[in-house]
């Protein structure tokens, strides 16, 4: 008697991922916190870390490390995404800009996490269509992929889209992190 081919098919085992999406800026850094499991997006979190033009830029430094470690041990996220910075016509803006955003990259690192940038071009047309959004257009699509997210400023709502574009492009900023090394 021949024994009848068996086939078994094994969804593979997942579980929601954790993604904080990082707005680097001096003066306000927004932050966001999804969740993605496959094609499905869950608001988490959101809101700014914010700093006063009126202390040493050292201590605004620290004052952004510090809330953005502070957000890492609340929620406990498993990745981070960070927009990549744009060139200023003001090289003193870009530079600050700079500075703040060695802090978001910094933070998270610190806690073991792999670090996705995404050009603000890239976030842009991730959530809205266009590489050219305002962001009206962004907030609007917020609301349409995170309908419980209420985010309180427009950093925080751009840390969603950032967080949401690495969502969306997770598998493909992993492969190249292969690559390249």
């Amino acid at each position: 008697m021949r024994g009848r081919a068996v086939s078994l098919n094994f969804a593979p085992m997942r579980s929601p991922i954790r993604i904080l999406g990082i707005d680097p800026g001096l003066r306000r850094t927004g932050w966001g916190l999804i969740e993605s499991d496959g094609n499905r997006l869950v608001y988490v979190a959101c809101g700014s870390v914010e700093t006063s033009e009126r202390v040493a830029l050292g201590v605004r430094l620290v004052a952004l490390h510090d809330g953005l470690t502070e957000v890492i041990a609340s929620f406990a996220p498993q990745e981070a995404a960070v927009e990549s910075t744009f060139v200023n016509v003001n090289g003193a803006s870009t530079l600050k800009l700079g500075q703040a955003r060695g802090i978001a990259m910094l933070v998270p690192a610190r806690h073991g996490l792999e670090i996705a940038e995404y050009a603000p071009n890239l976030v842009k047309k991730t959530i809205v269509g266009a590489g050219h959004a305002d962001k009206t257009q962004i907030r609007v699509m917020i609301g349409m992929l995170l309908p419980k997210a209420d985010p309180q400023s427009e950093d925080a709502a751009d840390a969603l889209a950032i967080a949401i574009c690495h969502a969306h492009h997770r598998r493909s900023a992993a492969l190249l992190r292969a690559v390249a090394r």
